[in-house]
């Protein structure tokens, strides 16, 4: 598998997950960005997953996974930035059609709704799976005119 330089960042509600996805990506052999938070001390989202779709916009890495709670405000912070297309994903083939069909560049998890050993298959699947191109490169081209 490729090895990508990834940004990751959470609030409170996401934070246990973030820490053993992190652990996951370190041993498998990503370099890895962490950008807060540093505990489950109740915090703002936008704090913390902004500087991962800038991060992600700016070409310093070249994924970045977000998370909190249901994964929806994450999305939607990660989407303001130019550049980014972050999918909420909720299973495995969600994760695979967001990065065959829709060149996601930034994935987004719910701690709260999806156990931990499906957070991690479904940031594996998402990692390894390629943007098919073809008819959906006109689409993704369409998003930032």
């Amino acid at each position: 598998m490729k090895k990508f330089n990834i940004a990751i960042g959470s609030d409170h509600a996401g934070f246990a997950y973030k820490e053993e996805i992190k652990a996951m990506l370190l041993a498998d052999g990503h370099t890895v960005r962490d950008h807060g938070t540093n505990s489950d001390a109740p915090c703002d989202y936008p704090d913390f997953i902004r500087p991962v779709a800038e991060a992600v916009a700016r070409g310093e890495a070249e994924r970045g996974i977000v998370l909190g709670g249901s994964g929806n405000g994450e999305a939607i912070v990660a989407n303001r930035v130019k550049g980014v297309r972050c999918g909420l994903c909720w299973n495995e083939q969600v994760a695979i059609w967001n990065r065959s069909h829709n060149d996601g560049n930034c994935l987004s998890l719910g701690q709260r709704t999806i156990s931990e050993d499906e957070a991690i298959k479904i940031v594996r699947v998402w990692l390894a799976t390629d943007f098919e191109g073809g008819r959906h490169l006109a689409r993704i081209q369409k998003i930032d005119c």
